[in-house]
């Protein structure tokens, strides 16, 4: 069985939240504890490294580090999530093949989902999980108030998930090719379409919701209670 090395983003500042989301309490664990937890126990991930500089976070995690599932360790965390990213990928070991990375702030992600997208990204190369848009999409110039410049169609949009999984090797030549300022990155396979590598979706899971405002957690919750 392949292994797979598991870079964890956590070096955001929760703007939109107002306080630290990922230590927010989701049903008797902090969302961050919950994160590194459920890929910890993935039976292909062989080590995680939590990119972050707050102190608190490495706190939270020592308690999973005590329990044995997965090493985990510690790089310092980037202005953005690409710099976070690319700070935690120089210190993956040379000998890993395959990489994914996960939004610290998806405390929800499944075995399953974790398989379907590594299984994917083996086949393919790389791979995200993926869930169609739903609603209605207008493009306008913000902010708002402002007039609509026109309906996108939505039959071919995709909101992407994490984890995304991908070849060590690609995801560092992606970084140091890179050609636009790495704070204009906002997905990590967009490194590698930038290059011109291919990347495949295959399909999400409405539980893998990614934590961005306090009703967020409290679906988190209703999720976690309801072992959804």
């Amino acid at each position: 069985m392949e292994k797979l090395t598991v870079i964890i983003a956590a070096g955001g500042q929760s703007v939109r939240y107002g306080r630290n989301k990922l230590l927010e309490d989701l049903s008797g664990e902090s969302v961050i504890r919950r994160s590194v937890r459920s890929v910890c126990r993935h039976a292909s991930v062989d080590r995680v490294i939590v990119a972050t500089s707050d102190p608190t976070i490495q706190q939270h995690l020592q308690s999973v580090a005590s329990e044995g599932l997965t090493p985990i360790t510690f790089c310092p965390g980037g202005p953005t999530r690409a710099h976070s990213v690319w700070s935690a990928l120089k210190n993956v070991s040379t000998d890993v093949r395959w990489v994914a990375v996960h939004d610290a702030a998806r405390p929800c992600v499944s075995a399953a989902l974790i398989t379907r997208t590594f299984s994917a990204a083996v086949e393919h190369g790389a791979a995200v999980p993926a869930l169609q848009v739903q609603l209605t999409i207008k493009q306008a110039v913000g902010p708002l108030p402002a007039p609509v410049q026109r309906t996108v169609p939505r039959d071919q949009l995709f909101a992407m998930q994490t984890p995304q999984i991908m070849r060590r090797d690609d995801l560092l030549r992606a970084f140091e090719t890179c050609p636009i300022p790495l704070e204009q990155v906002t997905d990590d396979v967009q490194l590698l379409e930038l290059i011109g590598l291919p990347v495949w979706l295959v399909n999400g899971d409405e539980c893998n919701i990614k934590i961005t405002t306090p009703l967020d957690l409290q679906l988190a919750k209703w999720i976690v209670d309801n072992g959804v």
